[in-house]
């Protein structure tokens, strides 16, 4: 498998001008801090950013609410965050009908002109099918057909999005593979790390009031809580070792918080805010990636996997396809097949030996990762699709005005 990712130090391009960029996501904004968040935020170094949320129903008349965020990447800069509001009750013909006056609104109230449009979703294709950007990129973070049976749209929404995008980017080797037989300019490109944040966590930072109390070994996760969370090794792991600790942070999401295994030494602590997990990761022995093994897990994100290895921690992981290709291959994590198999490599990982080694080695692959890189490689493959429509834009308007003075 060949993989596009990013370019030589060597390459330079030309870059003219920069667009607006209005991104559509299902994720809110103030969710959990991701690739998204990450992405958007070095976007707005340099251009405005609309980040269009999913639509909020139980209002009378349909509306948009626009509220500015201060980034505190870089230069302080602004996301525009839209959120659409709309009527319950909506066919759903009226509604994709009224969420493409409201986001025509948008473009007019904003003065929005030339912009790139950027989606998470291919839902939001229904109602922006009749704009019209100087570039389209589809930035894939998940294998939409293991969500067909739920809506069956998606998979026929993506293959209309695969025709209209200029780029698509993915974020794992597995989804580059899938999704590079569909478009030709597919890039790959992994979710990074912001080192110095995560590092903090290498350092005594003071403990977290309600993460103190709780005994060693720790063994940690964060992330959300949702159908991805094997629970049921975790439960195992919570009753083959009960001296162990499990610290689980993040919000829960699509379960029954009911159904989460209820032990003594396994702490819900909640969603955290972005800025605070390095003082959570601090406090831990080994960090933990237990995920289910099947078809939603199989081209699973991998931005947790390169946090804990910057806080210094080691990691143990079930045998998803990414992280076992981008990291138990390089044995920078270690990696359990079976229940029985997780336990006995945490305990592994707690006697480990050769950390300064370890270490060295987890900081020799991190080095060439970064955000700020990322977005480096991302704005140049789109200032490369919008610097050619520019140009055909000003031989249109040389055209029309030899045209006029020809009269």
């Amino acid at each position: 498998m060949t993989i596009n990712q990013g370019f030589s130090k060597s390459e330079e391009w030309l870059v003219i001008g920069k667009e607006d960029l209005i991104c559509f996501s299902l994720q809110r904004w103030n969710f959990v801090y991701q690739r998204p968040q990450h992405l958007m935020s070095r976007s707005a170094q340099e251009r405005r950013v609309f980040f269009v949320e999913e639509a909020v129903t139980g209002q009378q008349k349909p509306y948009l609410e626009i509220q500015p965020y201060t980034v505190t990447t870089g230069n302080d800069a602004q996301i525009w965050v839209v959120v659409p509001h709309l009527p319950e009750g909506l066919s759903d013909e009226h509604r994709v009908a009224a969420l493409q006056i409201l986001i025509d609104g948008l473009l007019i109230s904003q003065e929005i002109k030339d912009y790139v449009l950027w989606y998470y979703t291919p839902e939001a294709l229904l109602f922006t099918r009749h704009l019209k950007p100087h570039a389209i990129v589809y930035d894939c973070m998940n294998e939409l057909s293991v969500f067909q049976c739920t809506n069956p749209q998606l998979c026929a929404l993506e293959a209309e999005l695969f025709q209209r995008a200029d780029l698509v980017f993915t974020s794992s080797p597995s989804l580059y593979e899938a999704k590079s037989m569909k478009h030709r300019d597919t890039y790959y490109f992994p979710n990074s790390i912001d080192l110095c944040h995560f590092a903090k966590a290498r350092t005594a930072l003071p403990e977290p009031d309600d993460q103190k109390h709780i005994l060693h070994p720790r063994l940690g996760f964060f992330g959300v809580l949702d159908k991805q969370l094997d629970i049921e090794l975790l439960a195992h792991i919570a009753m083959a070792r009960p001296e162990w600790q499990l610290v689980l942070i993040g919000p829960v999401v699509g379960i029954n918080p009911e159904h989460l295994p209820q032990h003594e030494n396994i702490h819900y602590l909640g969603a955290k805010e972005y800025q605070n997990l390095p003082a959570y990761l601090a406090g831990w022995d080994v960090a933990l990636l237990p995920f289910v093994l099947n078809e939603l897990s199989h081209h699973i994100s991998l931005n947790k996997t390169p946090q804990y290895l910057a806080a210094g921690k080691s990691v143990v992981s079930t045998a998803t396809t990414d992280v076992v290709q981008v990291y138990g291959e390089m044995q920078l994590v270690q990696i359990a097949r079976n229940a029985d198999e997780f336990v006995q490599s945490i305990e592994q990982c707690l006697m480990e030996k050769n950390a300064e080694e370890i270490e060295r080695k987890r900081d020799q692959f991190l080095a060439e990762m970064s955000w700020d890189q990322t977005w480096k490689q991302m704005a140049m493959l789109i200032d490369a699709v919008t610097a050619v429509v520019r140009s055909g834009l000003q031989v249109l308007l040389i055209s029309n005005s030899v045209s006029s003075l020809r009269k």
